[in-house]
């Protein structure tokens, strides 16, 4: 069963979370949530009104954009959307205080659903949720903002209003810049923290000016799902080598419309997102985030070695993970290593017997370790 949750993010913008995971666990909404008329549970928020179904912008949706909620003139408390065939009418799951909470941060141009492969393999011992962040999936598209002050106020309102505190943040790209900062900003509200293929560096202006090129290159719309699949999987002159995984990511973020395929982001969006901090350099940030922190890199990512191991470094309890045969789409590449070195660095993170400074090895039997002062080397690829 899928369930999708609703939250206030930063500014009374509404988001999309969804758990994935057995049905069993399921009760009838309790104070602080609701299940509204179209069968969606949902997280209020403190001072929203669930008889009149009102709120902070309420009535407010997203611009123009295949897919996205309610757009302009949608009536208070309004969530507007087509029909997801997969899910069932869900009511709000009991709080569970014997199952950590885990949440799960998509990167650029992704969506929430991406990680259901990952959210199934922990659901067992934990409860993990996955957020589409502001501009993607079923959130609200607002024109902004789109800083990355925003994303972590809308993160760590979904810990909250999801009651996941303290959570495992997992982040792929820009959701693992997301994570640590909120590790940084709210270290109350987290527990550890999962960085998997973004750099610390700043990077250059001219990656941005590539990406827009990049962006600007898609043969918008596409006619078929298939032809989504096979364009960014092998014929997209941008992608490094064939990749059916990337073919699939990103068809995963597609909706259908009038005139075919087209994301369900706005790419002037993606490119607000990114534009903040690809000239930053975070290394400050990493240094206060006293939580575990595992570090996961493809031996073809983005992230070069050098760069991930000094993270490491700087990370006060951090731990590696190198995983073979993957490039930046990690967790979609090698889906089981992927889990593997998740589920461990989890549990080793969370058990009573973790003492400050020893997270522990978060690596499986295929991921090469790696800690200590590295050399400096040459900019990496552009993280997204």
């Amino acid at each position: 069963m899928i369930t999708r949750y609703e939250v206030a993010g930063a500014g009374g913008l509404r988001l999309a979370a969804w758990e994935y995971g057995a049905a069993e666990e399921r009760a009838a909404p309790g104070p602080g949530s609701a299940a509204g008329p179209d069968g969606w549970a949902r997280a209020w928020p403190r001072g929203w009104d669930v008889r009149a179904g009102a709120g902070p912008g309420a009535g407010s949706g997203p611009g123009p954009g295949v897919g996205g909620g309610a757009g302009p003139g949608a009536g208070p408390g309004a969530w507007a959307e087509p029909a997801v065939p997969e899910l069932e009418p869900a009511l709000f799951p009991v709080p569970a205080a014997e199952r950590p909470g885990v949440l799960l941060l998509h990167g650029l141009l992704g969506r929430a659903s991406q990680w259901a492969e990952t959210a199934r393999r922990l659901a067992p011992r934990y409860r993990a949720l996955a957020l589409d962040l502001r501009g993607h999936g079923r959130s609200d598209k607002p024109e902004g903002p789109y800083t990355p002050e925003a994303h972590v106020a809308d993160a760590i309102a979904a810990v909250e209003q999801l009651d996941l505190a303290p959570a495992v943040l997992v982040g792929h790209g820009m959701g693992a810049l997301v994570a640590w900062q909120c590790a940084a900003r709210r270290p109350d509200l987290v527990a550890a923290v999962v960085i998997c293929d973004m750099r610390a560096s700043a990077q250059a202006e001219a990656g941005q000016r590539a990406w827009a090129q990049w962006l600007g290159s898609w043969p918008l719309p596409f006619a078929t799902l298939a032809d989504v699949r096979r364009w960014f999987a092998a014929e997209d002159p941008w992608a490094e080598r064939p990749s059916p995984a990337r073919g699939d990511f990103f068809a995963e973020a597609m909706a259908e419309g009038e005139d075919g395929w087209r994301p369900l982001h706005r790419l002037e969006h993606m490119l607000r997102s990114r534009d903040p901090w690809i000239g930053d350099a975070h290394w400050e940030e990493l240094a206060r985030v006293h939580c575990p922190a595992l570090v996961v890199r493809g031996v073809d990512g983005e992230l070069g070695r050098a760069e991930a191991q000094e993270m490491v470094r700087v990370l006060p309890r951090g731990s590696y993970a190198e995983i073979p045969d993957a490039g930046h789409l990690v967790p979609w590449e090698q889906p089981a290593a992927w889990c593997e070195a998740v589920e461990r660095f989890v549990q080793e993170a969370l058990a009573p017997r973790v003492r400050a400074g020893s997270a522990g090895s978060a690596a499986s039997s295929r991921a090469q370790l790696g800690h200590g002062p590295v050399p400096a080397e040459a900019s990496g690829g552009s993280c997204w």
